[in-house]
């Protein structure tokens, strides 16, 4: 684990854990090219998305392919448990969006985050839209992976439900959450400025697990099979699939030793 300096001084004396500014790997062996279409309509039609789906749903693999395909710039902060706290999300974010926006945060936002309040969220979420304006030629996509960490925090309402209305369209904000956020963000899709992929829409369909399974070299009734059993969840079909793939490859390898045994004479 790396740590690293702040350069914004927010008065709290804390480090930031570099991994959780950084974007993960790629880890999906098949492109979810039904989710990513709706992903690429949201960016056009919506300034936010909300995915939100339990563990093992692939709601990070997907936030992943669609930074990587969607052709911005991306900054990415993964929310831990201590990040409800104001200052050490505001903390995070910012550092996040500075490694693609080096000045980013680095006038009045800064001293507005070193001083907020609950009263003063309105004000941050302004100060937070109005640096995002400042570089109009460079889109960019924000990825707040794990939010359901600080949805219980008091200051989360008031600072969200402000700013996706204010966010520039050259500016994407993608949040992924095991549970939807309070009610106030996820009702502003009536709106049309939110997007929102539950848990059902993420869930594998018959199309899309043929595809992963024949990807192992397996068959559609084996996917079909592990779809009923899995319900389409990404990691429980992902890993049913390899454990078939391992299972044959071991079948062959042990038919393969046995034919090559001498045989004994009758």
């Amino acid at each position: 684990m790396l740590l690293i300096d702040s350069s914004i001084d927010l008065a709290i004396g804390c480090e930031l854990v570099s991994e959780k500014i950084v974007r993960p790997s790629p880890s999906s062996r098949i492109p979810r090219s039904r989710l990513l279409g709706i992903l690429n309509e949201g960016l056009s039609a919506c300034n936010s998305t909300i995915i939100c789906g339990r563990a093992g749903s692939g709601k990070t693999s997907l936030a992943v392919d669609f930074s990587l395909c969607c052709r911005r710039p991306t900054a990415w902060y993964k929310v831990d448990a201590p990040d409800g706290d104001l200052r050490v999300f505001f903390q995070y974010l910012i550092a996040s969006i500075q490694r693609q926006r080096a000045t980013f945060g680095t006038r009045a936002l800064s001293a507005i985050v070193a001083i907020a309040e609950r009263d003063h969220v309105p004000l941050l979420a302004e100060a937070f839209a109005y640096e995002l304006t400042e570089d109009a030629h460079n889109a960019l996509l924000i990825v707040i992976e794990d939010l359901h960490h600080a949805c219980d925090a008091e200051w989360l309402v008031p600072f969200f439900r402000r700013l996706l209305p204010l966010l520039p369209d050259h500016v994407h904000v993608l949040i992924t959450s095991r549970t939807m956020p309070p009610a106030p963000l996820w009702r502003m899709r009536s709106k049309q400025t939110l997007l929102v992929i539950d848990e059902s829409t993420l869930a594998f369909n018959r199309f899309e697990a043929s595809e992963l399974f024949e990807s192992h070299g397996l068959s559609h009734e084996q996917a079909t099979i592990a779809l009923d059993h899995t319900h389409g969840r990404a990691s429980a079909l992902a890993a049913f699939a390899a454990t078939l793939s391992q299972t044959d490859r071991q079948s062959v390898s042990l038919t393969s030793d046995t034919q090559k045994l001498p045989r004994r004479a009758s």
